[in-house]
Order: structure tokens, then sequence, then C-alpha cells
């Protein structure tokens, strides 16, 4: 029987397909010119340095794209948030804690303000930002005199957007790391195949009903705080209860909701794990009433969307959650061992550990001993 490619891979591989027909950068520059002319995610023109020896990068996420691209060494200046955050959230900054001891550009966060006089002093060639509005990209780019490129994540809460792969395809070509962001796109490519893989013929009458709880959402968040197409369960064909609300990602539902779908397996975003505890030593009636509680079927993940999407986590994740639902399918997995496959590829270091130790990492939670 002919393996029908499931319209997540499809997508993917088209992404892959056009941009390597079309490429990001727009060459239409003479051959003796040191510039070349970029087009970023604002479809903005911009002329960039054919040779970027320094970079500085504003906003959710950004930095984490450099990294991923192994061009750390070209950073000469990083946002305050990436000093004073806890790193255990952005399994980059673990890797990469050298990154804290550079100057200060700007303070970061969910609304990124950059210092243009901090920015100046570290003399970049080009700036990179994400999340940031058009009308302050420009005028960046105008009181700094530095090329200003914006990258982007699209969609929040997934790791296989067009945008990220344009973003890295882009980022790449300027930082003559176009090699390394096609090994990026595969990485990911192959890991989203090799769990579709493993998951794409389990009958709908054999999959578990699955839920996810207290994912994050500007904040921690608690048993009610959900998502539709929770992207390690799609990624593993896992019958996620929340889709039957026909919604497009985060959401949140009522205690009574939860209890009407009454779901066989749950897991708990960890960064939202104290609040459950709270509320479970508030009200241990409700979730004691969920078959899942009953029967030990609630499970911890590590949090992935911390100052945007941590890829990486979310793909390990992914590992976690068919490991559980599908022992069979994944018996030759080993989760701890696949998470650090990951973050080594990705981020240059196995920061699993460091991750498990904050967080608590991936385990059957027992609540009456939390």
């Amino acid at each position: 029987m002919a393996f029908k490619i499931p319209r997540l891979l499809l997508g993917i591989i088209s992404v892959i397909l056009v941009l390597g027909i079309c490429g990001c950068i727009n060459n239409n520059v003479s051959e003796n010119s040191n510039t070349v002319k970029i087009v970023d995610l604002y479809n903005r023109e911009v002329e960039v340095p054919k040779n970027v020896e320094r970079i500085v990068c504003c906003g959710p996420g950004c930095l984490r794209l450099i990294v991923y691209l192994n061009a750390t060494d070209k950073v000469v200046g990083v946002e305050n948030a990436e000093k004073e955050w806890i790193p255990w959230g952005r399994p980059y900054r673990i890797a990469h804690p050298e990154l804290a001891d550079l100057p200060t550009i700007g303070q970061g966060g969910p609304s990124p303000k950059p210092n243009p006089e901090a920015i100046l002093k570290v003399n970049p060639d080009v700036i990179f930002v994400t999340y940031m509005p058009k009308e302050d990209v420009e005028e960046l780019q105008e009181r700094t005199g530095i090329p200003v490129v914006v990258l982007s994540y699209g969609k929040l809460a997934t790791f296989n957007d067009r945008e990220l792969f344009r973003s890295l395809e882009l980022a790449g070509k300027i930082l003559n790391r176009e090699k390394r962001a096609k090994d990026v796109i595969n990485f990911i490519n192959d890991t989203l195949r090799d769990l579709q893989e493993r998951t794409k013929d389990i009958p709908e009458d054999e999959k578990p009903r699955v839920y996810m709880g207290g994912v994050g959402f500007k904040g921690a968040r608690g048993i009610d705080s959900t998502m539709c197409k929770y992207p390690p369960f799609v990624a593993v064909n896992a019958k996620n209860v929340v889709d039957e609300l026909n919604k497009e990602g985060h959401v949140f539902v009522s205690k009574e909701q939860i209890l009407q779908w009454d779901p066989d397996v749950i897991f708990i975003d960890e960064g939202g794990l104290k609040l459950v505890l709270q509320d479970y030593k508030k009200n241990p009636e409700f979730y004691n009433s969920l078959k899942a509680f009953q029967n030990g079927e609630v499970y911890g993940l590590l949090p992935y969307n911390f100052y945007t999407t941590n890829i990486g986590t979310a793909l390990a994740d992914a590992y976690y959650v068919g490991k559980v639902l599908y022992p069979d399918r994944f018996k030759d997995v080993d989760p701890e061992k696949k998470a650090d496959e990951i973050y080594t590829f990705l981020v240059g270091k196995p920061v699993y550990k460091d991750m498990k130790n904050f967080w608590g990492g991936f385990k059957r939670l027992n609540f009456s001993e939390e």
C-alpha cells in the first residue's frame, strides 16, 4: 500500500523545495560591491555587508537562531534579559554561558527595546531582530545607520513554521552559514519524519485520549491552560481531546470540560506544575475524579515556550510523549538520551540534565508525593 505523506510533512518538504529553488538573497548588486541586498521577513530590502563578522540580536528567540547556526562567535552584545533571566528554560543559554559576559544592547523581553547608543558602542555589522513592529525596525536602522534584518519564528508555539525555515536560510546566507542552515532544517525535517513514521498507521480506536495541562501563556498557568493541535501531540499523531473544540493554538478550558473529556493520559507542562500542585492540594476531589490520576497516567514534560519556541525541547517532548503512549513503537528510544542528541546538534551541548534538575524532566508524576 502506498504511504500517504501527512500534511504536516508535505508542508515542510514544500517549504524546503521552494527555498532551495528561490533562495532568500537578491544579489542584484555589482560584483565589485562590498554589500548584497537581501529581503527580510517583513519583505524589506536591506543592504548588508558581504562579510559579516559582528552581529547583535534583539527580540524573543533571535539569539537562539544564531546559536542553531553555530554563529555565536559573531555575537558582540546581548539583551539584558539574556543575562538576568534564569537560563533553564532556554537550552541555548545553558549551552553558552559565555554569552552573558557580552555587553548589554537593550532590555529584551516580550516587548524588546534595543538601546541604539549601546548597540553603536559594540559596532555590529548587522542587527537581527524578531517580533519588533516595522516602524520600530525602521527607526532603529535610521538611528544607528546599521542594517537591521527581521527574522521570525512564524506562528508561536510551533517548531516547523515556514517563516522559521526561511529565517534560518536568510541568516545562514548573511553569516556564511548556509550549509549549517540547511543541516538544521534537514535535522528538524528528519526528526519530524521519524516521529510520524513511527506512529502513522496506529488505528484511531487504539490511541489513548490525551490532554496537555499547564501550558504557559504569558507566564505560568494551571491545569485549565491547554492547546489545540499541541505540536508534540501532532508530531506523534496523538488523539488530543482539546482538538474537538476545532480551534487553533492556546485555549483555556473549564474543569467541567476536563471532567467531561476524562482523558486516558494527562501530560503537565512542568513550567506550570507548581500551580497544578497547589490547585491539587486545594481541590483533590477534582483531580482524583479523573481516570488518568486514578490510574497513575500523569506525566511531566519540559516547558518549551520560553522566549518563544525552544525547538529542541519541543522535539524531545514529542519523543517522550510517543514513548508513553506507544511504547512498542518507541522501544528503541531512551527519551533522555534522545533529548541530549537533539540538544547537542542544535545548541552544541547535551543539556538535558540541567533542564531535568530544574524542572523535573520526563517522568510519571505522583501528586501524593510531589
